[in-house]
Order: structure tokens, then sequence, then C-alpha cells
């Protein structure tokens, strides 16, 4: 009775040592950082129940630069979650690793726009004031600020800073380059 309890004690260790067990059939995925920020490439994204096309369409996404987490990887296919924490799989191919942010998608009601100053500093000018939702592309984020640029259909384009935290599609006091 000794000897099995040892050989299960030995068992649980090695097995608790050894390296993620791959899927059976597969690749776990890119050995990218996981959770990491991606965006939506295109305007029609399934969001499916399972990583495969036999899976059901949970979810259509149709917003082309939607920032969306992803949470895990199998394969050619990505566990995604968005900014209400919806989640699902999508093909790796309908994402892109530009990065974007939403700016306040919490927000409810009557908050007032958020600022987008000309210098990361709360004393910058207002170059424009972005309702919650909006989508931004990231330039950089220094782990307080992000710089963005706003693409404004039918007139020229914006940029400026906004507070790191006021965005969802960067980690808490993440750098991006």
């Amino acid at each position: 009775m000794r000897k099995i309890v040892l050989s299960l004690a030995l068992l649980a260790l090695s097995a608790a040592e050894s390296p993620a067990q791959q899927p059976p059939g597969g690749r776990l995925g890119t050995g990218l950082p996981v959770p990491r920020y991606v965006s939506l490439k295109t305007d029609r994204v399934n969001l499916r129940e399972g990583p495969s096309k036999d899976h059901r369409t949970a979810w259509v996404f149709q917003r082309a630069g939607l920032p969306v987490e992803i949470i895990a990887e199998y394969e050619t296919w990505r566990r995604i979650r968005d900014s209400e924490g919806t989640d699902g799989w999508v093909l790796h191919s309908l994402l892109s690793g530009r990065r974007t942010a939403l700016v306040m998608p919490w927000a409810k009601g009557d908050q007032p726009p958020i600022p987008l100053l000309d210098r990361a500093d709360d004393k910058g000018q207002t170059v424009a004031q972005l309702q919650p939702g909006v989508i931004g592309s990231i330039r950089g984020c220094d782990g307080t600020w992000c710089q963005i640029t706003i693409v404004r259909e039918g007139s020229a384009d914006v940029a400026g800073y906004v507070r790191q935290e006021k965005l969802w599609g960067v980690y808490p006091n993440e750098t991006v380059e």
C-alpha cells in the first residue's frame, strides 16, 4: 500500500512539473503572450462557441478595428473577449496585431466627453472631445498616457493624448511602442 501511495505521489509531482500537454492533434498556438490585445480586421467576424467552423456562431461582430483580448489559442483559432466580457472563438486570420482602444466603453448615461489633449499632460489643450465607445488607433502608451489617432469619415483624422485608464484595449501600466 505504501508503495502505491508513493508511486501516485511521484506521478502527481512529475505531472505538475511537466510542460503543458498539447491538445490532441494540434499545437497550442503561437507562443505569444496570452492574454494580449489585438483588433478585428474586418466588419464581419463570426464569434463561435468552439475552435472550429463546426461550432455554432454565437455572435457576429460588425466593427473593423474593434479591440479584443486574446485569452486562449488553439491551432488557427483564438478565443477572444470583448469589452463587455463576451467571449468565443475566431479564426486568427480575422484578427490584426494593430493596437486599438475603446474610449471608456463602461461609461453609462450622462458621461461627459473625454478630452483628447495635444500633449500628455492634464493641462494640455483639448483637440477633440471623445464620446464613450469611440475607437482610436494606439500610437504609443507610456503607462499613464496613450497617444491615439481617431479616424473621422469625411474630415481629417485627429491625434492626441488620453489618460490610459480611460481606454479599454491596453493594460494598466502597459507601455506600447
